[in-house]
């Protein structure tokens, strides 16, 4: 039991991380390439930071006060969210996805984390549902679509490598 408990966290690190990393690549890619800005995961970070002191919601938290170490607490949170996506992906599929993935049930899961964003992230910080009060919502709702794509797609060839070398 203890090994399948620890199979599991390991391969949810690993994955999380490389799909994560996937995403962020291609965000880069999107900056270098096109001019697109990345996602400011300081602004993630206040948004994390505020929620200790009992604020959850602002208008807009980009005018929200910053913080100390916001952008620390970002990308951290951006990789532990990465880890609790592949982990629940693992757990929701089933432990045998990890020695044979497909790339379906990744890419599907990955499309359905586009729901914490749209849902809680973007709402909690004065951008409405689904970016509903950013100007061009449908690009920012179509750029979040594809990032969680390349996610899912992250999922797969994440779990492709690691199912050649880790526990599973």
């Amino acid at each position: 039991m203890k090994t399948e408990i620890l199979n599991i966290v390991v391969n949810s690190i690993a994955i999380g991380i490389g799909a994560t990393v996937v995403m962020d690549i291609w965000a880069l890619m999107l900056q270098r390439i096109f001019g697109i800005a990345q996602l400011n995961y300081a602004l993630v970070g206040r948004w994390l930071v505020y929620m200790r002191k009992g604020i959850f919601h602002h208008e807009n938290i980009g005018a929200a006060k910053p913080v100390a170490a916001e952008l620390i607490v970002g990308w951290a949170a951006h990789y532990l969210t990465g880890v609790v996506f592949a982990a629940a992906l693992i757990m929701f599929i089933g432990r045998g996805w990890l020695s044979d993935p497909s790339i379906m049930p990744a890419i599907v899961f990955g499309l359905l984390t586009v729901c914490f964003p749209f849902f809680i992230m973007q709402p909690s910080m004065g951008m409405g549902i689904a970016a509903s009060k950013k100007p061009n919502s449908s690009v920012a709702r179509f750029r979040s679509l594809l990032a969680h794509f390349i996610f899912g797609l992250g999922l797969y060839f994440s779990a492709e490598l690691t199912s050649s070398f880790l526990i599973s």
